[in-house]
């Protein structure tokens, strides 16, 4: 199994590890059981919905402490409505490629993302949700065989 240097890279040096004391958010995913758990906190900027830290803590592979980094330094400073768009794929690039036996750690990072904002938004029953999060957590449930039963 081949990893590119930029996966080596965040696997060695990653960053925003770690936890954000009183987080705006917060997401957990993955399986005890199969082995990968990605904790993601968030705080964010009330007025704008902007991320402006994100850390994570990963449980789990290399591949899935890679993408964990890569991932937080795609999103940070983004609207929340921008990280939802960044894609597993997206992910996956990024990182000039997974091998395919890896590729569902990227997932976990989106899924980590969209279920963070979900706790953002159940937080503050005042603002609007994205359109389709409840949706995209559901569909990324489905296809992340770490999910939880």
């Amino acid at each position: 199994m081949q990893y590119s240097e930029k996966v080596m890279e965040h696997f060695a040096n990653p960053q925003n590890a770690g936890v954000i004391e009183n987080p705006d958010a917060m997401g957990e995913v993955g399986s005890v059981i199969c082995g990968d758990i990605m904790k993601i906190s968030l705080a964010i900027d009330d007025a704008t919905e902007t991320i402006e830290d994100i850390k994570f803590q990963t449980f789990g592979c290399g591949a899935a402490i890679a993408v964990s980094s890569v991932f937080t330094e795609m999103v940070k400073g983004l609207t929340m409505r921008e990280a939802l768009a960044i894609s597993n794929d997206d992910v996956v690039t990024e990182l000039e490629g997974l091998p395919a036996v890896k590729v569902h750690c990227s997932v976990l990072a989106e899924e980590g993302m969209a279920v963070a904002i979900q706790s953002y938004y159940e937080a503050h029953p005042d603002k609007t949700p994205p359109e389709g999060l409840a949706e995209k957590i559901e569909h990324l449930k489905s296809v992340d065989p770490h999910a939880e039963e």
